[in-house]
């Protein structure tokens, strides 16, 4: 009896052998990276050096677009828009408006936040943050366009965590702002239809609701509080974004005006009623650059979606939208966070005179900020490096939607990151295994470690240059009919389906450690790889990248620079 059972486990145990031994056992495949470098090469900033008193604009470089912001005390809170990037809706904190550390993310988990199957120019639009001293609480208001629309999330902690979403299913539209009045009363306003017919393609309307902040509910109806715009004969278009304040005798209601191109410009409105009438200032637009030449050095333009704050001296200030085009208004950066003093004129608001340029260096307010400086957001020409020597990812990373799975692991010990190579791929609106940070510069260089070696055809890994699915670059390592070569591949398309794939280099390469090197210069990248990290050899010179500016890709977002590794590429 002994013997046979003997027998029959070494049996099984020669099966498990022979089992595990089997050729074409489908293992998931992994990549490993090692570093990750980004590093700021802007002319601007090199030749512009900052005195003590001074500040670089924007506050926030890169892909931070649509900014809103309030205070607690001597303490600012900003918050941006995220789109379909995960986490959503990053939060920064600052005690002089000019220096900031980000504190985390509103939106951190996937049960307040499911962007599966999303445009990436969908998902979070313009947040609004609003401190409420009342019952010290900070309230976001925002819309997931796209998923179950407009929302109201709480925390006492800017910082975290926020509260599950409650929806407002009654508020239509997008760009909701929340404000609360002296007598604890609390009114949303946003973009909506007007009422009736639309008289013009683009006329929108803003529209009020009062809120109930014992119960969290909508009250009663919405009543329009201004249609079409500043003057609705001129036609005015995509009156949006608005905030209201209580600033001394007069409510006033500021609104972006002339859509998010160059035309975009901020409006002013007041009334002696909260609910209106609401009276346009007879200057307007209050900010905007579309006036000025386009062939003016360092040009900001597209200005608007703005915020404004009072600071402890009793000044003023506005953050708002703005990008730094490279040339004929392209720009791979995105929409970004400037700040400019705000002055008054006749009892009204006023960034810039309309001949007035956006200074890429203001001066301070005076203010000094008491965050440590290593917890600042960087600035200028920086270089940043990631190691992965930390349990958790740094706040700069986002991914692509909602993961509902973990496809990395950070072994802090050896400092690696390890990412698995899943099906999904860079061409498809799902989670694909993707891990990014924004382009902050037009000139710039990234220069990542890895080891990887692929085990079967259609397996990739390697650095993306994202704009969207059917707008973006991949260089790195593939496998073709069993044999591993690098890769480099342009993706662009003037449709909504996949873009046509442009192979602009392929080369049999046998080291499974590889270091990838992309040097954007505006306009053009080069592509770079090497053997030791050392001797770097050009890959790909001179590629066009003006498909990752929103001029060609359209939408609303930045380019994304970031690890990829696929299964099914």
């Amino acid at each position: 009896m002994l013997r046979n059972l003997v027998n029959i486990s070494t049996l099984l145990f020669l099966v498990f052998v022979l089992f595990a031994c089997t050729p074409n056992v489908d293992i998931q495949n992994k990549v490993r990276f090692y570093s990750f470098s980004y590093q700021g090469k802007d002319s601007f900033y090199t030749d512009n050096q900052l005195d003590s008193n001074e500040f670089y604009n924007p506050i926030l470089p890169g892909f931070y677009p649509d900014p809103s912001i309030c205070k607690k005390g001597d303490d600012f809170y900003l918050v941006n828009s995220s789109f379909s990037f995960f986490p959503g809706i990053p939060v920064f904190h600052s005690t002089n408006l000019t220096d900031w550390e980000q504190l985390g993310h509103v939106l951190d988990r996937p049960s307040q936040l499911n962007l599966d199957s999303l445009g990436i120019s969908q998902g979070v639009f313009a947040p609004a943050i609003t401190y409420n001293k009342l019952n010290d609480t900070f309230y976001l208001i925002g819309t997931v366009v796209g998923g179950k629309n407009n929302f109201i999330v709480k925390a006492k902690d800017p910082a975290g965590e926020w509260s599950e979403p409650i929806w407002l299913p009654k508020i239509e539209g997008i760009d909701p702002s929340l404000f609360i009045d002296e007598d604890g009363k609390a009114y949303i306003v946003h973009n909506s239809e007007p009422d009736g017919e639309a008289l013009y393609d683009g006329h929108r309307a803003i529209r009020m609701w009062e809120y109930d902040l014992v119960t969290d509910k909508v009250i009663g109806e919405g009543k329009v509080i201004v249609t079409g715009g500043t003057d609705i004969l001129k036609k005015p278009i995509w009156i949006e974004g608005p905030h209201l304040y209580k600033i001394k005798d007069y409510y006033y209601l500021m609104c972006a005006q002339g859509g998010t191109a160059e035309d975009h410009s901020e409006v002013i409105f007041r009334s002696k009623e909260v609910e209106g009438p609401y009276i346009s200032y007879e200057n307007n637009p209050i900010l905007s650059q579309r006036q000025l030449s386009s062939d003016r050095e360092y040009p900001v333009t597209c200005t608007g979606h703005a915020d404004i704050i009072q600071d402890k001296n009793g000044d003023w200030w506005g953050v708002f939208l703005g990008c730094r085009p490279y040339g004929e208004n392209y720009f791979n950066t995105g929409r970004e966070t400037f700040l400019l003093p705000v002055s008054w004129k006749d009892g009204w608001p006023v960034f810039l005179e309309s001949d007035k340029a956006v200074g890429l260096i203001q001066e301070k307010n005076g203010l000094l900020s008491t965050i440590e400086e290593s917890d600042l957001v960087p600035n200028g020409n920086f270089t940043k490096t990631d190691y992965f020597d930390s349990d958790t990812l740094s706040l700069e990373w986002n991914f692509i939607r909602t993961p509902h799975t973990k496809w990395y692991r950070i072994n802090p010990q050896e400092k690696f990151l390890e990412i698995d190579l899943i099906e999904i791929n860079i061409y498809e609106k799902g989670n694909t295994a993707f891990i990014g940070r924004r382009q902050q510069h037009a000139n710039f260089e990234v220069e990542v470690k890895m080891d990887f070696e692929p085990q079967k055809d259609k397996e990739v890994a390697g650095l993306v240059c994202f704009q969207n699915e059917s707008h973006h670059f991949f260089f790195g390592k593939v496998q073709e009919k069993g044999k591993t070569y690098l890769h480099l591949e342009k993706a662009i398309s003037g449709g909504e389906t996949p873009g046509e794939l442009v192979i602009n280099q392929l080369k049999l390469i046998g080291n499974s450690k590889v270091s990838l090197k992309i040097e954007g210069k505006g306009k053009y990248y080069n592509f770079y790889y090497s053997l030791d990290t050392e001797n770097w050899i050009l890959f790909a010179e001179n590629i066009d990248a003006s498909l990752l500016s929103t001029k060609i890709a359209g939408g609303f977002v930045g380019a994304y620079i970031g690890m990829y590794a696929s299964a099914n590429h």
